[in-house]
C-alpha cells in the first residue's frame, strides 16, 4: 500500500497516477488525508495524557514517601480521570488506525511515469518483438494435438474435478516436469535461489502481496482453516520477509520456486478460454527479487532479459507489451507482459508477467532494510519465469510439422528424454 506522507507531500502526482489507471474513488485520497490528521491529532493527545498520567504517579509516590497521604488521596482522583481518558483516547486511536489501513487498501499503487493512460488491453504498448508472427490454419489447435497423441485428457479432467483440472498423461505429462526442471534450473544459473513453499498461505500472507482483498473473489478459501490456495508462488515467497528487517549486505535477495497455481476465474466462458488457454489449476515457476530502492528498475530490466533468453531457448515467436495504466496490476508500478504467437489458434497468449512494486508490497509487508538514511522500505519484484499451460500449447501448435508430428526444441531435449511426439 501507499505510505501515507508519500500520499500528503505528492497529493498531485498521487491523483494524476491513479487517473491514468481510471481508478474512480479518487475521493479516497481526501479520506486518507484527513483520517491521518484526526489519528495525528488523537495521538498527540494520548501522549499529553499519558506524560502527564506518568507525571501524577510519580507526585504521588513522592507524596506518599514525605507522609502526605491526604494529599496523595485527592491526587489519585485524578490520576483515575486521566486513565479513563487515555483508555477512551488508545480505543478512538486504534480505530483510526483501522480505518486508515482499510482505505489504504483500496488505492492502488502509483504507475510508474513510463505507464501510459489507457483503459485496457488495447492501449498497451508493444515494446519488443522477435520472431514471425505466422498464422499456419494448416496447424492443428493443441487441444486437438493432445486428444490425438493422448497427451492431456480435459474430459476426464471434469469427471474427477471439473472444467478447467486437466490430467496430463505419457508425454504430456513428462513435458509438463521437463518444462518445470527447465525453468528452474535457468533460474538457478541466473542466480535465483530455489525455494519450495507452501501451496496454501493464511490471511496475512495475502494483504501482505496484494491479492487480498483485491482478488479475494479469485482465490479458494478453505473456510474451516482459514486458509488460500495459492494462486501464485509469489505470494509465500514474498511473505518470507513479511515483518523483517534484512540486511543491506543481503540485498539483492532473489528466488525461484515451482508452484501449482489456483485461481477461480469466475466468468471465464468460451472459445478464448478453451483446452488450456484457462485453467482452474495450473503450473508455474516464478522468480522474486528483494532489493535496493534505487537498484529495482536495473532489476526488472535483467528479469525481462532472462525471460526472453527462456523463449528465445524454447524457439517460439513472442513480443512483450507494457501495459497501459489501465491494465496494470494493482500492486504494480510498472509491468511488463510477454505473448507468445500460436499459429494454430493465430493469436497472442500472455504468458508471462514481470513487476516491479517498489515499495507498496514491502509496506504492507513491513519489508525493510537499515541503510545510509536509517530504516527504508525495499522494493519488491516479481514474474513468471515460466507459467506452464499456454506455453505447452504454444510448443504443441507452434512446432508442427507436415506429417503432423511435433518437435520439441533442442535445449528442451535434455529434460524431456525425447525429441519428437508421434
Amino acid at each position: 500500500m501507499l505510505v501515507v506522507s508519500f500520499i500528503q507531500e505528492n497529493k498531485e502526482r498521487v491523483l494524476e497516477g491513479l487517473q491514468k489507471r481510471n481508478f474512480k474513488d479518487l475521493h479516497l485520497v481526501d479520506e486518507v488525508i484527513h483520517v491521518d490528521e484526526l489519528r495525528r491529532k488523537t495521538q498527540f493527545e494520548l501522549d499529553n495524557v499519558l506524560a502527564e498520567s506518568n507525571k501524577l504517579s510519580k507526585d504521588i509516590g513522592d507524596l506518599f514517601k514525605q507522609g502526605k497521604a491526604d494529599e496523595a488521596n485527592q491526587m489519585k482522583e485524578k490520576s483515575v480521570e486521566l486513565k479513563s481518558s487515555s483508555k477512551e483516547l488508545q480505543d478512538l486511536l486504534a480505530t483510526y488506525e483501522n480505518s486508515l489501513k482499510e482505505l489504504l487498501y483500496q488505492i492502488p499503487n502509483i504507475p510508474n511515469e513510463l505507464v501510459k493512460a489507457g483503459r485496457d488491453a488495447e492501449d498497451n504498448e508493444i515494446v519488443f518483438e522477435k520472431g514471425a508472427a505466422t498464422p499456419k490454419p494448416e496447424n492443428l489447435p493443441h487441444w486437438e494435438v493432445a486428444k490425438k497423441y493422448d497427451l492431456i485428457d480435459f474430459e476426464l479432467g471434469v469427471k474427477i474435478t471439473g472444467a478447467g483440472f486437466p490430467v496430463y498423461k505419457g508425454k504430456g505429462a513428462r513435458m509438463q516436469r521437463a518444462l518445470i526442471q527447465f525453468f528452474l534450473d535457468r533460474n538457478s544459473d541466473a542466480g535465483y535461489s530455489e525455494i519450495v513453499p507452501p501451496f496454501v498461505v493464511n490471511e496475512a500472507s495475502g494483504y501482505g502481496t496484494g491479492q487480498l482483498p483485491d482478488k479475494e473473489g479469485q482465490m479458494y478459501y478453505i473456510q474451516e482453516d482459514d486458509l488460500y490456495l495459492i494462486p501464485t508462488s509469489e505470494i509465500p515467497v514474498t511473505n518470507i520477509y513479511r515483518d523483517e528487517i534484512v540486511k543491506v549486505e543481503d540485498l539483492p535477495i532473489k528466488h525461484t520456486a515451482y508452484s501449482p497455481c489456483f485461481r477461480r476465474e469466475a466468468g471465464s466462458y468460451g472459445k478464448d478460454v478453451r483446452g488450456l488457454n484457462r485453467l482452474h489449476q495450473f503450473e508455474k515457476v516464478e522468480i522474486v527479487r528483494v532489493e535496493k530502492p534505487e537498484n529495482s528498475y536495473k532489476a526488472l530490466e535483467g528479469m525481462v532479459e532472462h525471460v526472453k533468453g527462456l523463449l528465445e531457448d524454447l524457439e517460439l515467436p513472442y513480443r512483450i507489451l507494457r501495459l497501459c495504466g489501465g491494465d496494470t496490476g494493482f500492486t504494480s508500478a510498472l509491468t511488463y507482459d510477454f505473448e507468445v504467437f500460436s499459429q494454430a489458434q493465430e493469436k497472442w497468449l500472455e504468458v508471462s508477467s514481470v513487476s516491479n512494486f517498489e515499495s507498496f508490497q514491502a509496506n504492507r509487508l513491513k519489508l525493510r532494510f537499515k541503510g545510509d538514511n536509517g530504516t527504508e522500505l525495499c522494493h519488491t519484484l516479481n514474474g513468471s519465469a515460466l507459467a506452464l499451460p499456454r506455453i505447452l500449447a504454444s510448443l504443441l501448435e507452434n512446432h508442427q510439422q507436415p506429417d503432423g508430428s511435433i518437435v520439441i526444441p533442442e535445449k528442451l531435449r535434455p529434460y524431456t528424454r525425447f525429441d519428437v511426439i508421434d
